[in-house]
């Protein structure tokens, strides 16, 4: 299935052999920040780190952009390089745009993890989305690193390792303003909730108790709404769960994807 604009050609890094695990980062972020986990996966798995339309070395079109534009990007690479049917994780937009890549391409997914994800945004969530384009729009680099630490991190990660997070905020968004708005309405406008029954691999969602970016409740219902989805919460973490509770996280996906 495709529609719309053609798909872009999207830039990916490759890291070990095996089966091909397509990795789907979120919004404001490339391929590049999956390196925590693709330096334990790829000890089993080809892993493909993806940039996004938009981030790091890939084009960035003029928005608005849509999840099923995304995923046909992500359709259009995985045929590229026949690969053939492929194990799919996805985090927060990611796991929209993995969403709508089980649902147009179903012959290209095998397996789906779906972290700190969403099936609509909610009035909470759509606040929080605009505001993440309005500060990028009117604050400078820092602010807006700052900005987004506050949501995805939690206050005991910024407790334990408040240097590191200072120094993260001199690092230059990976994403541009205009490119940012663009992945911002296709998160404001992605909804899957009344098709994600049409959902047929094996698929599992993990979210953070305590993440406030996209809450629990969230990401409850996309299990809810996926055929035999497992849901699995880290109580202690937030949106970065996956990173804040690393090992925990490695292990259980990579258990998960074999």
């Amino acid at each position: 299935m495709s529609s719309g604009p053609a798909p872009v050609e999207l830039a990916h890094t490759e890291s070990g052999k095996g089966d091909p695990v397509i990795l789907i980062m979120g919004l404001n972020a490339s391929g590049a920040a999956w390196r925590p986990h693709v330096d334990q996966w790829s000890r089993t798995f080809r892993c493909l780190a993806v940039d996004n339309r938009g981030a790091g070395e890939s084009p960035a079109p003029l928005g608005p952009y849509t999840t099923a534009e995304l995923a046909d990007d992500y359709a259009n690479l995985i045929r590229k390089l026949d690969l053939g049917v492929c194990r799919v994780v996805g985090i927060s937009m990611g796991g929209a745009i993995a969403q709508e890549l089980a649902l147009r391409h179903p012959e290209l997914v095998e397996r789906l993890v779906l972290v700190a994800t969403w099936a609509g945004a909610d009035p909470y969530t759509r606040d929080i989305l605009t505001l993440i384009d309005f500060v990028r729009s009117s604050a400078d680099e820092a602010t807006f690193n700052m900005f987004l630490q506050t949501l995805v991190w939690t206050p005991d990660w910024f407790s334990s390792h408040d240097h590191d997070l200072t120094m993260a905020r001199q690092v230059p968004p990976s994403v541009g303003p205009d490119a940012l708005a663009a992945q911002v309405q296709a998160c404001l406008t992605h909804d899957t909730l009344d098709r994600l029954g049409g959902i047929a691999v094996p698929t599992l969602v993990t979210a953070g108790r305590l993440d406030r970016f996209v809450p629990i409740r969230l990401s409850r219902t996309v299990a809810e709404e996926i055929p035999g989805a497992r849901l699995e919460i880290f109580d202690e973490s937030g949106h970065v769960h996956h990173w804040e509770e690393l090992q925990r996280f490695n292990d259980y996906v990579e258990e998960w994807l074999k």
